[in-house]
């Protein structure tokens, strides 16, 4: 199998299906529109607190940078590779796909592929792009790293567990749950705080945390961020591969 054809064969196609439908076409734009609202909401806002109430928003930027990027950016490309499943399903397209030469396997493997690219690479936009903190590559490499597995992830829990896309647009707002933990965790006492690393959207952003603080030794947080994530999201997809079978 040759994912280099798989790619320019299907990525012509998924990119018109994104950009004709209203309700996804406009979500790959969703990560910068939220890095320019924090380049330019957050300084003002942050000055303003300080003048009048004496609150430093400066020593929760990790918070803010963690939430919008480390976990939304995956969350978003999660989402509308998840949205091209479900459409797929709908219009019986993966069926269609068992009587080609590309073997399903082959598609899941492109479908997983792609959320982890765009994610990977969009982190390197961001961070600069907010220009809330200096940009750190080491910081900004491997948070990259250990977010990337989970925007496929998510887009195999939406193809495996909605049936169409209001269902799908259901499960995103009940996952949200998983974006608000770590940060809960973040301000939990310390050791109650890896009580949440049940959740397999704390690990990167635990990994973030700790490079922001200095950290240097992280590379074991990194390695369960990158695995926890990479078997629930072969969980999905070994759930999608039945749901096309049944």
């Amino acid at each position: 199998m040759n994912l280099n054809a798989v790619f320019r064969s299907l990525g012509p196609i998924d990119i018109r299906n994104v950009r004709r439908d209203s309700l996804t076409s406009w979500m790959i734009f969703l990560p910068i529109m939220l890095a320019l609202l924090l380049r330019w909401g957050v300084p003002p806002l942050t000055a303003r607190l300080m003048e009048q109430y004496n609150f430093d928003l400066v020593e929760y930027y990790p918070i803010l940078l963690a939430y919008f990027f480390v976990g939304m950016c995956p969350m978003v490309f999660g989402a509308l590779i998840g949205f091209l499943l479900l459409d797929e399903k709908d219009d019986r397209t993966l069926n269609a796909l068992q009587v080609t030469p590309l073997p399903l396997s082959g598609y899941i493997l492109y479908r997983v592929t792609v959320p982890i690219l765009l994610t990977f690479g969009l982190m390197f936009v961001l961070f600069p792009l907010a220009n809330l903190t200096p940009f750190n590559l080491r910081t900004v490499l491997l948070s990259a790293i250990a977010a990337a597995p989970m925007a496929p992830m998510l887009a195999l829990l939406f193809g495996s567990v909605a049936q169409n896309k209001v269902q799908g647009f259901a499960l995103m707002k009940l996952t949200g749950f998983i974006f608000i933990a770590p940060v809960v965790a973040y301000f939990a006492p310390a050791g109650w705080e890896l009580l949440f690393g049940i959740v397999p959207t704390y690990w990167p952003m635990k990994v973030y945390w700790l490079l922001y603080a200095g950290e240097t030794n992280v590379w074991l947080y990194v390695i369960v961020a990158v695995v926890y994530q990479s078997l629930v999201a072969a969980f999905f997809a070994r759930r999608f591969y039945k749901v096309l079978h049944q």
